[in-house]
């Protein structure tokens, strides 16, 4: 059930068969309340996680509560099925894939138990998000101090499993440092608590036997044979996450079970729930930033520094900050350094500003007189300081798939040595690496000596292995030497385990199996994983038998070195699509919660399709990557937020055009997809076909036939296009010397929302641009893409490309007003076209209005309204242009708005009209903030959007009526007074919009 991809011969390890599987899988279909998911598609799912390894598993079962675990394990101990515990499988150690069971707390056993503010505790399912602890401990000034840059999405149960740690481990240590107690099952069905236990209580615990008494007396008797070694070769370091935590059980450190467990990986027992410890969170925080010369002489300072017990000190060297600037990601953020070619990221805590501050003064005082003093910056500004942190948490995006250079992969991205050591051990990592010839960028945790990187291994070839293989031995010792630790955060999984000898010694190993031994003598809990593991080179991703296909496809993916194989190797699984929040990725994961509706699910999907071998016969016609792209709204939020920019929408459509290739689509996709042709036929009798679309029994009969989901309505045709109106009006003989500028007539504007264009036109001419419009009949096709009906979409941007050639080669600029269709020019199209001219340059030449007026007037408007406003931006709009040009507009034109944090408004093209799971999903996206933000708005309050499903999506929900930009700016026109210099106004420029004094809204219909 297993293949492997590396050069070694691989370790086996007893599993079930096929008829087995079916048959356990179909016994825990009847037994528990939870999903037993054992086919192929969820199997591929979960072949890997955050790290270099590939394993398929037997199955997947998603628990709704504890009893449905003991049960789960009751029927795989049964069958003799190993299992592995899996949070959110961000692990980079490969400690998250395996031949086993599944179990994926992540969807149901999510939630806080219980906060005890008095005893500073917290109880928690295994499934719960770091963040959401730690915000609902900040209500009582405490908080949940280990916080890795997946803070946002990880869970506890994979943070207990790594022991992981994070910026505030700095102040707070790590996992195991911050546990209490544990709720845990064995895999033989024995559940107990475990935690510290005093002399007393380990006697009572021996004496009364059983399981649980036979467990402790054992590992009574394994402390004291191994106490001395422990002592001896454990490194006192801040960051020692190698091995398993033997050190706990010392009678010094109270016999503490449930430490000891933390960090196992769950090759032990599996934890139902968890009682942590909560810190104290200073209500107050500073941040220092000290640029440097190069990251070795920040890690000579760092000692310094942690003597002044900052809350965090982070480090980030010259190429990390070079990797962003490439990437394009924090670019705005990145300016705020002060110069230098290494950065010490330096935060305090205090109960006020003035205390925080103070410390960071101290030590700002103490290192102007050391030799090599850094440059130096105080951040005051709470926001600046969560851009500064947002620039170090871009760690694993900022380092992967860097334009232009070779792949950068984990595989020794976390040793950690003392902290006075940090500076030393780097000067011989980097000789090490010039040895080998690898190049990698160096940041991490340097308060505690931990080392992050990603390193341009070569995984794929024989050699390139054994050449990796080797590397990482003398890495090794290298850290060793230094007295440090393998692992300082992300665990041994698979990729160090194999190098534990060296750390440890041959005796601890054999400590090692033996407490395995005592908690799972079957040796079915994750097994091959830290203990007699796999060989660090077997069961890779890719490996030296790594051959995918290269199928012909529409989409050329230029970035991806013109290789669809290759883009599909482009998610390296941070999970940052798994967030529930924030951000725009991913709207349907964030409503359903399910991981194949994440944007790394299904591109692990597509992955399998091409290389896994039970997907990979069905290929383009496997209806598992169907199933799981069929609620991707193809917002392309994941192009914008993701760190790797998977470009899942582009994805959706290529694979929908060879799903469909000789087939005959759903009806809803002839009807939405040809969109333009059937707008164009109504604008020839719109009276009649608003009768028939508005009438409730005629329309109630054609969304029966179409597909659309009854709860809609068909948005009504305009009386006259806006392209009748354009060549019926006279345009003022001023304009003729004018530079000119091209409006795109698109489908929804053209005829749905002709007052938009039509204000477009006011606004363009006002700003002293004569305003022309495309006479033929085009269309960018956009809504083709969704439907993968991508031959149409080219043929009908070849004819784009052919008609206004002679404007595109003068150089005319073209305004669009719909976002999605500005990205088909700015995006698909040179996918489609790479090498075609005139597709190069209509892309540079294509602006959406804000970003035209921006670089082409760029004082306009010279008057504001004094209304006020909450902005939603379009997903294609944030992910692909930015609101950047969008927001400065805003700012000179309306001063008073609040851009929302609102994700995808759910409508998303004609998603959001599509009957079943599409119309409920589509409503809860909208309803997880935007469509709330909006009813509780007053009606005096400006609501604007650009996009037209947008528009849709609050009219039909809310009964308000959204503006676009276009309208905002001639209402500014008609309305507006003369903008005052920002200084005079007295006021912020951003304000919270609910505690302003309103005026009175008058509505302006724009083209009135």
């Amino acid at each position: 059930m297993q293949q492997d991809r590396g050069t070694a011969a691989p370790r086996k390890f007893p599993t079930i068969s096929s008829d087995q599987a079916q048959s356990l899988a179909s016994q825990l279909k009847r037994k528990i309340k939870g999903e037993v998911r054992f086919d192929p598609g969820s199997r591929a799912l979960y072949a890997t996680d955050g790290s270099n390894y590939r394993q398929v598993p037997i199955g997947v079962v998603i628990p709704r509560d504890a009893e449905d675990v003991i049960e789960t394990a009751k029927l795989c101990h049964k069958f003799g099925a190993p299992i592995t515990s899996r949070g959110c499988a961000t692990s980079l150690a490969g400690q998250c894939c395996n031949v086993a069971v599944i179990i994926d707390y992540s969807k149901y056993m999510n939630k806080i138990l219980e906060i005890d503010p008095v005893r500073k505790l917290a109880r928690v399912q295994p499934g719960v998000i770091c963040q959401d602890l730690r915000c609902a401990a900040e209500k009582y000034h405490l908080t949940f101090g280990p916080d890795p840059a997946t803070h946002r999405w990880c869970t506890l149960g994979g943070m207990i499993g790594n022991n992981s740690c994070g910026v505030h481990s700095q102040m707070a240590g790590r996992t195991a440092d911050n546990v209490h107690e544990l709720d845990i099952l064995l895999y033989d069905g024995t559940r107990m608590t475990v935690g510290p236990t005093t002399m007393a209580e380990l006697d009572a615990t021996i004496r009364q036997g059983g399981r649980k008494g036979e467990i402790y007396a054992r590992l009574q008797s394994l402390r004291d044979c191994y106490a001395g070694l422990v002592r001896e070769r454990f490194p006192r370091i801040p960051r020692r996450v190698s091995g398993y935590n033997l050190d706990e059980l010392l009678p010094e450190e109270g016999f503490n079970v449930a430490r000891a467990l933390v960090g196992s990986e769950g090759t032990c027992v599996m934890v139902l729930e968890a009682t942590v410890n909560l810190v104290h969170s200073p209500p107050a925080r500073s941040l220092l930033v000290l640029g440097y010369r190069d990251v070795f002489s920040a890690g000579d300072h760092t000692p310094v520094i942690a003597e002044h017990k900052p809350t965090g000190l982070e480090a980030l060297d010259f190429k990390f900050v070079d990797d962003l600037k490439l990437k394009g990601l924090q670019k705005n953020h990145i300016k705020m350094l002060p110069p230098g070619k290494a950065w010490l990221l330096v935060e305090f805590g205090g109960n006020t500003k003035a205390e925080s501050d103070e410390k960071a003064r101290m030590v700002m005082a103490k290192l102007r007189l050391k030799p090599g003093a850094p440059s130096m910056k105080l951040f005051d500004d709470r926001e600046e300081e969560e851009e500064i942190w947002h620039v170090r948490e871009s760690g694993l995006g900022a380092t992967a798939h860097i334009p232009g250079e070779q792949e950068n992969w984990e595989g020794w991205e976390d040793a950690a040595v003392p902290p006075e050591q940090v500076g030393d051990y780097l000067r011989g990592f980097k000789r090490l690496l010039d040895k080998y010839h690898y190049v990698t960028s160096l940041y991490g945790h340097f308060g505690q000596g931990c080392i992050h990187c990603r390193i341009n291994f070569d995984l794929k070839t024989a050699e390139g292995i054994r050449k990796w293989r080797g590397f990482l031995s003398e890495a090794a010792d290298l850290c060793l030497e230094h007295g440090g630790s393998l692992s300082g955060e992300h665990g041994d999984g698979q990729s160090r385990a194999d190098l534990l000898p060296k750390m440890f010694g041959r005796e601890l190993i054999e400590a090692f199996e033996e407490f395995k031994g005592i908690w799972d003598p079957d040796w079915k809990m994750n097994p091959g994983k830290v203990v007699r593991p796999y060989g660090i080179t077997e069961n890779l991703r890719y490996g030296s038998t790594y051959r995918p296909p290269e199928p012909e496809t529409h989409f050329k993916y230029v970035v991806d070195g013109f290789s669809f194989s290759h883009a599909m190797e482009r998610c390296v699984g941070v999970g940052e699509c798994r967030r529930h929040e924030s951000g725009t990725m991913c709207p349907s994961y964030m409503v359903t919660h399910e991981e194949k509706h994440t944007t790394r699910g299904r591109a692990r999907l597509l992955f399998e399709m091409l290389n896994g071998s039970e997907l990979r016969k069905e290929g383009w016609r496997s209806e598992a990557v169907k199933e799981s792209l069929d609620l991707c709204l193809s917002c392309k939020g994941c192009k914008g937020d993701c760190p790797v920019h998977v470009d899942m929408a582009t994805y959706k459509a290529e694979f929908l055009s060879h799903y469909y290739h000789r087939r005959l689509r759903p009806v809803h996709a002839y009807a939405f997809g040809l969109i333009h042709k059937w707008a164009h036929l109504a604008s020839f009798m719109p009276k009649i076909a608003n009768f028939f679309g508005q009438h409730a029994m005629f329309a109630g009969i054609a969304k029966k036939i179409i597909g659309i989901a009854p709860q809609r309505k068909l948005p009504p045709f305009a009386e006259q296009t806006f392209k009748d109106w354009f060549r019926s009006r006279k345009v003022p003989m001023t304009l003729n010397d004018k530079p000119r500028v091209i409006l795109w007539p698109d489908t929804f504007n053209n005829y749905f929302h002709p007052q938009i264009a039509r204000a477009t036109v006011e606004v363009l001419e006002d700003a002293g641009f004569k305003v022309e419009v495309p006479e033929a009949n085009m269309c960018c096709g956009r809504p083709l893409y969704d439907y993968g009906m991508l031959d149409m979409a080219e043929k009908w941007l070849k004819n784009i490309l052919d008609t206004i050639s002679p404007a595109i080669q003068d150089g005319t600029p073209m305004v669009v007003l719909e976002p999605s269709c500005a990205t088909v020019f700015r995006d698909e199209m040179g996918n489609l076209f790479p090498h075609d001219q005139n597709a190069k340059r209509l892309k540079q030449q294509t602006f959406l209005l804000s970003e035209f007026l921006n670089k082409h007037a760029p004082d306009y408007p010279e008057k504001q309204l004094d209304e006020h406003a909450i902005v939603h931006g379009h997903g294609h709009h944030k992910a692909v242009m930015r609101m950047t040009d969008e927001e400065a507009v805003l700012k000179r034109a309306l001063p008073n708005y609040k851009l929302l944090d609102s994700g995808c408004c759910g409508m998303a093209g004609a998603f959001g009209f599509e009957t079943g799971d599409h119309y409920d999903v589509s409503i809860k996206c909208g309803e997880r903030v935007l469509l709330p933000e909006v009813r509780k708005t007053d009606h005096e309050i400006l609501i604007v959007t650009n996009g037209f499903s947008c528009h849709e999506q609050i009219l039909q929900q809310t009964g308000r009526k959204a503006m676009h930009l276009a309208e905002v700016l001639q209402m500014v026109m008609r309305e507006g007074h003369v903008r005052l210099p920002e200084k005079a106004k007295g006021r912020e420029s951003t304000p919270d919009v609910t505690t302003r004094p309103r005026k009175r809204w008058r509505w302006v219909a724009a083209g009135a």
